[in-house]
C-alpha cells in the first residue's frame, strides 16, 4: 500500500509541488496554496457523484457509501449525475466530472481491485479500477475514516456522529495483495454475499453488483469428472492409478499418453461454457486422495529421479497445457501440490501458463512457517520457496480447521498474520483459507473471519489490534473475560515445545487447567451481558471453552466407559454444551465427522445426562 498525506510533508513548498503533480492536466494552481482538508462533520448539502456510464459496482458503490455514512451522520447525500459547481462533492468511481474536477485522476493505470482516495479542498474521490476498484475503496474509506467496521454479517458497527472527525488532505493508493483469489471459506463468505463482498473476499458471488467473481477460481480435485471412471474403468483400466499391484480407482497413470487428448478436450469444453467467459484459470488436478500415486513403471521412471510424485503429474498437466495455449495463450492451468505431490520436483518446471496451488496440508500450526525449530514447517518452508522459483504463478490452499474438532480452542490466531507475509514474500498470487463451513459457530469463526479477511486485504495490519478491537466491538461490556480467554489459550500454546498437524486423529492436547478456567471466563463473560444481543454472541463463542473441558470424553475409546465420578463432575458441562450447540444448529445431524460427534461419542454425552440422580 502506498499512502501520501500532504500534512505530513516537510513543508509548504513540498506540499504545493505535490499538489500541483496531482492536478488535471491544463490545471493551474499558485505554488503558496496549500490545500484544505475535508470536515467530515460538515457534509451537509454535499452530494455523491456518480458517472452515467458507470458500470454496476460503481453504482452500488455509491448506494453503500450513501447508506453507511448517513447511518454514521444523520445526513443522507443525495446521489447525482450532473454537477454545476466544483465543491462539495463526493465523486464515487472514475468517469468524466471525476477527471475534470481539480482533484481528479486516471484509473487506467489502476488494476481490478486497486483503488486510489484523494481529499482536498472541500472533495472527495473515490475510485478504483474496474470491476471492484472503487466498490472496495468506498469500504476503505468507511473504515479507514469514519470508523465503520463489518463484524459480522449481523453486526456492523457504526460509530457515532460525534466521533466523526477532519480529514487531512491525502492521495492514498493500495493494490492489495492477493488481487487473483482472497477466499476466506467460513460459512459467511459462502452465505451471506454482502458481508462477504464488504469484508473484501472476492471470491463465491458473482453479481454484477459485487464486481462479478474473480477471474480466477481456486483449483480443486478435477481428474475425477475429466475421466470419469465409471465411463472409461471397464475399457480403459490402463487409465487409472497402479496400486498394489492392480489398477484401482483413486489416481490416475499421467504417462498413459491417451489421457492428454481427453483432458485438454474436457478442459477446452469447460472454457467454451458460457458460465466460463471470464474465467482465466481451469483445474488440471488429482482427486482428492493425499497418498494414492501410481506405482507403475512408467510413472515411476519419471518419479524416481525427480525425488516427488509430482514429477508424472506435472509432466502430464505441462503437456496438456501446452495444447490449450495453442488456442487460448490467456488461460492459466492449474494443479494442486496436494500430500503425495507436495513436494516440488528436482528438475521439472512448470510452464508459463501452469500455475501450482500448494496444499497446506501436513504443515504444523503451532508454529510459524519460518520457525526454524519445527521439523515440519521446515519441511514445507522449504517446498514454498522451492515452488517459488520453479513456478510464476503459485497459489495458496491452507488449512483453518482440525478435522474432526473444529470446535476446540486453536492456538494459531496470532500465526496468521506472519504466515499471510511470508506467503506474500514468496509469491504467492491467491489464497484460499478453509474453514469448516457448515455452520457459523465453529472455535471463534467470527473473531477468525473477520481477521483473516482484513489481513487478507492488509498483511500490514496489526492482528493484535485487530483482535481486540473485535473482541471490544462485538462483545462489548463482555468483552474483558473473553480477551483473557484469547490470551489465555495463546500464552499457554505457545510455549509447549510440540510439532502439531491440524489432521491429526486427537487434535490438539487440552489441559485441563486451561479448559477449566476457559469455562469460568465464559460463565463470567454471560454475567456480564445487558442484551440479548450480546449475550448470544458470548454463548456462540463459549461453545470452544465447553467442548475443551469434555475433551475427556471426546477421546475415549469406542468401546470405553465413562467413570460414574466423571459423569457427575461433567454433567452440568454437558447439559450446557448440548444447549449451547443445538441453539448454533451444531450436532451429529449436521456434520458429526467434523465436529467430532461420533455415534459412541454422541451416546456417552447422551448417558451422562441420563445418568442424573442415579
Amino acid at each position: 500500500m502506498q499512502s501520501h498525506c500532504f500534512g505530513m510533508l516537510p513543508n509548504a513548498l513540498s506540499a504545493a509541488i505535490a499538489w500541483i503533480a496531482l492536478l488535471p492536466c491544463g490545471a493551474v494552481a499558485a505554488a503558496n496554496d496549500v490545500p484544505d482538508g475535508v470536515d467530515l462533520r460538515q457534509l451537509s448539502g454535499w452530494d455523491i457523484v456518480v458517472s452515467r456510464e458507470a458500470i454496476a459496482s460503481e453504482i452500488y458503490a455509491a448506494e453503500e457509501f450513501q447508506q453507511l455514512f448517513a447511518q454514521a451522520s444523520g445526513v443522507e447525500l443525495p446521489i447525482v449525475h450532473k454537477i454545476d459547481h466544483w465543491e462539495k462533492h463526493v465523486f464515487i468511481g472514475p468517469g468524466r466530472l471525476m477527471q475534470a474536477s481539480s482533484v481528479g485522476f486516471s484509473v487506467e493505470d489502476l488494476g481490478p481491485e486497486d483503488l486510489r482516495i484523494v481529499v482536498r479542498d472541500q472533495s472527495i474521490v473515490i475510485a478504483g479500477g474496474r470491476p471492484r476498484g472503487t466498490l472496495y475503496g468506498v469500504y476503505t474509506f468507511l473504515e479507514d475514516y469514519v470508523g465503520v467496521r463489518f463484524l459480522t454479517h449481523d453486526h456492523t458497527h457504526i460509530p457515532p456522529a460525534r466521533e466523526l472527525r477532519r480529514i487531512n488532505p491525502l492521495d492514498r493508493v493500495h493494490r492489495p495483495p492477493f488481487a487473483n483469489y482472497r477466499a476466506v471459506a467460513y460459512r459467511p463468505c459462502l452465505k451471506r454475499p454482502v458481508f462477504a463482498v464488504r469484508s473484501r473476499n472476492n471470491s463465491f458471488h458473482d453479481e454484477p453488483r459485487f464486481g462479478g467473481v474473480s477471474p480466477f477460481i481456486n483449483i480443486g480435485h478435477s481428474l475425477y469428472r475429466q475421466v470419469p471412471y465409471n465411463e472409461y474403468s471397464e475399457q480403459h483400466p490402463e487409465y487409472f492409478v497402479f496400486w498394489g499391484g492392480k489398477r484401482v480407482k483413486g489416481h490416475y497413470c499421467l504417462t498413459n499418453p491417451e489421457l492428454v487428448p481427453i483432458v485438454r478436450d474436457a478442459v477446452l469444453r469447460e472454457i467454451g461454457l458460457p458460465s466460463s467467459v471470464e474465467r482465466r484459470n481451469f483445474a488440471v488436478s488429482q482427486d482428492d486422495t493425499v497418498w494414492q500415486y501410481c506405482q507403475c513403471e512408467q510413472c515411476a521412471a519419471i518419479d524416481g529421479p525427480e525425488e516427488s510424485h509430482m514429477g508424472a503429474l506435472l509432466t502430464f498437466v505441462n503437456a496438456v497445457a501446452d495444447k490449450v495455449a495453442k488456442t487460448h495463450p490467456e488461460i492459466e492451468i492449474g494443479t494442486l501440490a496436494y500430500g503425495f505431490s507436495r513436494k516440488p520436483p528436482k528438475t521439472i518446471k512448470c510452464r508459463p501458463n501452469v500455475e501450482i496451488n500448494l496444499t497446506t496440508y501436513g504443515r504444523c500450526h503451532v508454529h510459524s512457517l519460518t520457525d526454524a525449530s519445527c521439523p515440519a514447517n521446515v519441511e514445507f518452508f522449504g517446498e514454498l520457496k522451492k515452488w517459488s522459483r520453479i513456478c510464476e504463478h503459485l497459489y495458496l490452499w491452507d488449512y483453518h480447521f482440525s478435522a474432526g474438532h473444529v470446535l476446540l480452542p486453536y492456538p494459531d490466531l496470532f500465526l496468521l498474520k506472519p504466515n499471510i507475509k511470508t506467503s506474500l514474500q514468496h509469491g504467492v498470487e491467491g489464497a484460499f483459507m478453509q474453514a469448516e463451513y457448515s455452520v457459523d459457530a465453529t472455535e471463534m469463526a467470527d473473531l477468525r473471519f473477520y481477521l483473516l479477511s482484513r489481513l487478507m486485504w492488509n498483511p500490514e495490519l496489526d492482528d493484535r489490534a485487530i483482535v481486540a478491537e473485535f473482541i471490544d466491538l462485538h462483545y462489548a461490556e463482555a468483552a474483558p473475560p473473553i480477551r483473557r480467554f484469547v490470551d489465555l489459550v495463546d500464552d499457554h500454546y505457545k510455549n509447549i515445545k510440540i510439532c502439531h498437524v491440524k489432521w491429526q486423529p486427537h487434535g490438539l492436547p487440552v489441559d485441563e487447567d486451561v479448559a477449566s478456567t476457559g469455562v469460568k471466563l465464559f460463565v463470567e463473560a454471560l454475567g456480564l451481558a445487558k442484551s440479548d444481543a450480546v449475550r448470544a454472541r458470548v454463548e456462540k463463542a463459549a461453545i470452544c471453552a465447553y467442548r475443551a473441558a469434555l475433551d475427556p470424553i471426546f477421546k475415549l475409546k469406542e468401546n470405553a466407559e465413562v467413570d460414574p465420578a466423571d459423569a457427575e463432575r461433567l454433567r452440568p458441562l454437558v447439559e450446557e454444551f448440548f444447549r449451547l450447540c443445538e441453539q448454533n444448529g451444531i450436532g451429529p445431524q449436521v456434520n458429526g465427522f467434523a465436529y467430532g460427534f461420533s455415534e459412541a461419542t454422541r451416546k456417552r454425552l447422551e448417558e451422562i445426562l441420563s445418568s442424573r440422580g442415579e
